[in-house]
C-alpha cells in the first residue's frame, strides 16, 4: 500500500521507485500486484506519465487511513511520555499560539518526539481524518466529519492596515490568503455580506501578506494574535470595519480517539497553571464530556476490562 501511495502521490512510477530506493519494475510490479487481488485497474497512461483511475483514487484515500491508523496504534500501545505526537497547525496559529504551548510541553516531557506540520486549514483536516497527524490547532472543523474539538482559545479576526493611510474598505486592497486558509473564506464572505467588490490581491502565506499590509499595499483580515506586537508598535492600526472585529476561536481537534500523547498534550494546554494565560479552554459541551484529565503515568492506551467497556467519544 505504500508504494501505491507514493506512485499515486508522484503520478509516476519513476519518481516513486527513486523515494523508496526500489528499481522502478519492482515498484510497478508491487502496484500490478494490488491490481490482480483487487481485479480492478488502479493506474492507467496520461500523456508520459500515468494517473489514477476512478477506483485507484477510492483505493488511495483507503489506503492513507489503513496506514495513518497503523501509524496511530503503533503509538498507542506506547507510554505516552515516551511516544509521537504529530501536530498540524494553520501559519498564524503555529507561529504565535502553538510555539508557546510546545515549549513548556517539551520541557515537562522532553522524550516525546514531536512532528508539526503547518497547511491550509482544510489539508490538517484532511489529514486527520487519514489518521496521518494526532492533533490540529485550526478554526473550527467541518461537520460531519467525526471530528472532535477538545479545547478551545478565544482570538478575533480584525482588520489591519499601515498607517498614515486611508483605508476604505469599498475600494481598498484587500490583501487574501491563499485557497484552502479559513482567513480567507471568512474575508470573502465578509465582502459579501458587505456587498461590496473591492480590489483584490491573494499572497498566500500568511507572512506576506503581513508584510504587504505593513508596506501599505493594502487592507487584510487577520488573526489579532498575530498582529498584537505591530498594532501595539504603530507599524499596523486597526481599520474599522462594519461587522468586525469578528469572533473566530481556535479549536484543538483530535479524532474521537486520540492517542496517548494527545491526550497528554490536550491535559497541559488546558492546564493554567502549566500555560498561564495561554491555556485553551476544555470543551465540556460534546455528547460524552470533555476528555477525561489524565497524567503521564495513565495516559498510556486503556485497556479495556469485562465490566468496563471501551469509552466512545462523540463528536461536535
Amino acid at each position: 500500500m505504500e508504494t501505491f501511495l507514493v506512485v499515486a502521490r508522484h503520478n509516476s512510477i519513476r519518481r516513486a521507485a527513486a523515494q523508496l530506493h526500489i528499481t522502478e519494475a519492482a515498484a510497478s510490479a508491487a502496484v500490478a500486484h494490488i491490481e490482480k487481488q483487487l481485479g480492478a485497474k488502479l493506474i492507467a497512461k496520461s500523456g508520459r506519465g500515468i494517473a489514477l483511475t476512478e477506483a485507484g483514487r477510492v483505493y488511495a484515500e483507503y489506503c492513507r487511513s489503513i496506514l495513518g491508523l497503523m501509524k496511530e496504534a503503533h503509538a498507542a500501545v506506547r507510554r505516552a511520555e515516551t511516544g509521537r505526537l504529530r501536530i498540524g497547525v494553520v501559519a498564524t496559529a503555529g507561529e504565535y499560539v502553538l510555539l508557546r504551548l510546545l515549549v513548556s510541553f517539551r520541557d515537562r516531557y522532553p522524550e516525546i518526539e514531536l512532528g508539526l506540520s503547518i497547511h491550509p486549514r482544510d489539508l490538517l483536516f484532511i489529514e486527520l481524518q487519514h489518521h496521518e497527524t494526532d492533533l490540529v490547532i485550526a478554526g473550527r472543523p467541518p461537520r460531519d466529519t467525526g471530528l472532535v474539538v477538545r479545547a478551545r482559545r478565544p482570538s478575533r479576526l480584525v482588520v489591519v492596515g499601515a498607517p498614515g493611510r486611508s483605508h476604505d474598505p469599498r475600494t481598498t486592497t484587500w490583501l487574501l490568503r491563499g485557497p484552502g486558509s479559513g482567513t480567507r473564506d471568512t474575508a470573502l464572505a465578509l465582502l459579501d455580506r458587505l456587498q461590496i467588490r473591492p480590489p483584490a490581491l491573494t499572497l498566500g502565506t500568511h507572512g506576506a501578506v503581513l508584510a504587504a499590509a505593513r508596506e501599505g499595499l493594502g487592507i487584510t483580515l487577520i488573526h489579532s494574535d498575530a498582529v498584537e506586537a505591530d498594532v501595539a508598535q504603530g507599524s499596523l492600526v486597526v481599520v474599522p470595519v462594519e461587522g468586525t472585529p469578528l469572533d473566530r476561536p481556535w479549536h484543538a481537534v483530535t479524532t474521537g480517539t486520540p492517542t496517548p500523547a494527545a491526550r497528554l498534550f490536550v491535559a497541559h494546554m488546558v492546564d493554567p497553571a502549566r500555560v498561564g494565560d495561554h491555556a485553551f479552554q476544555p470543551i465540556t459541551d460534546h455528547p460524552t464530556g470533555p476528555l477525561p484529565t489524565i497524567s503521564a503515568a495513565s495516559a498510556t492506551a486503556p485497556a479495556a476490562k469485562p465490566d468496563s467497556p471501551p469509552r466512545h467519544t462523540g463528536t461536535t
